[in-house]
């Protein structure tokens, strides 16, 4: 099958969510962190769960980490907004998360966090996800999905697959466009800008997040540039022309 630029973008939106996505609610310092894929989520994810209070809300990350302690995730909730907002395509799932107590669990958009967090505390509280440079964070998606493969995946392989980490759906409204949190950080300048953030959220930060001990997936460290080919950056330049409008990313 050859990939494309033909598939629409709601197909490779699709693929998105199978990824694990979770969510930060912070009351002690007042934010929501959403989590979007290879953007160093995990390791702010670890560093948040150290520093959050007792009563804040940190669900799981796999594989789970000595410094990360998930908390306070369950409950019950009122399933009739997140239908009206996100249109579910599992409406029986979703009754059944809400039955079972599963509130803040992985697979959360900003959309469904915002329909399951009290509307007081989802418009006070500050907002804030990462994105990252699209033909970048492909490479370092294809390395990801490489090493966990149970065979050699080569890079015309991942492109006929499709399977983009394209973060856009996590941060947005249920129009593609309009961005629902408050500020969507640059992995590209990360520890600059979380600084910024956490000095007016008054968390504590020394300016650099430490690094996870976790197995490296990428042997080869070149640029972008030197990996693509001409084809495979237009593909990436279709598949993502949401992210790239939104935040004025080039090649």
């Amino acid at each position: 099958m050859r990939i494309g630029v033909e598939r629409t973008e709601n197909q490779l939106k699709s693929v998105q969510f199978q990824q694990n996505l979770n969510v930060i609610i912070s009351h002690k310092y007042r934010f929501i962190f959403i989590k979007s894929v290879k953007t160093a989520g995990t390791s702010i994810e670890v560093f948040l769960s150290q520093i959050c209070g007792p009563d804040d809300v940190i669900t799981r990350i796999k594989p789970p980490h000595d410094l990360h302690v998930p908390r306070n995730f369950r409950g019950n909730f009122n399933p009739i907004p997140e239908l009206l907002e996100c249109g579910v395509a599992h409406p029986l799932r979703l009754l059944n998360h809400a039955l079972l107590g599963k509130r803040y669990f992985s697979h959360l958009t900003a959309r469904q966090a915002r329909a399951r967090t009290p509307r007081r505390i989802w418009n006070s509280y500050h907002r804030f996800c990462v994105e990252r440079n699209p033909w970048d964070k492909t490479i370092s998606h294809y390395y990801m999905k490489k090493f966990r493969s149970k065979r050699q995946l080569t890079l015309d392989e991942y492109f006929q697959r499709g399977s983009f980490c394209i973060n856009a759906p996590r941060y947005t409204a249920r129009d593609g466009r309009t961005i629902i949190v408050d500020e969507v950080l640059k992995y590209e300048n990360l520890n600059a800008d979380l600084q910024k953030t956490f000095d007016r959220l008054g968390i504590p930060f020394n300016g650099k997040l430490p690094k996870l001990a976790k197995t490296s997936y990428r042997d080869d460290r070149r640029s972008y540039r030197e990996v693509l080919n001409d084809r495979q950056r237009d593909i990436i330049a279709k598949a993502f022309t949401t992210e790239i409008r939104m935040h004025g990313y080039q090649f």
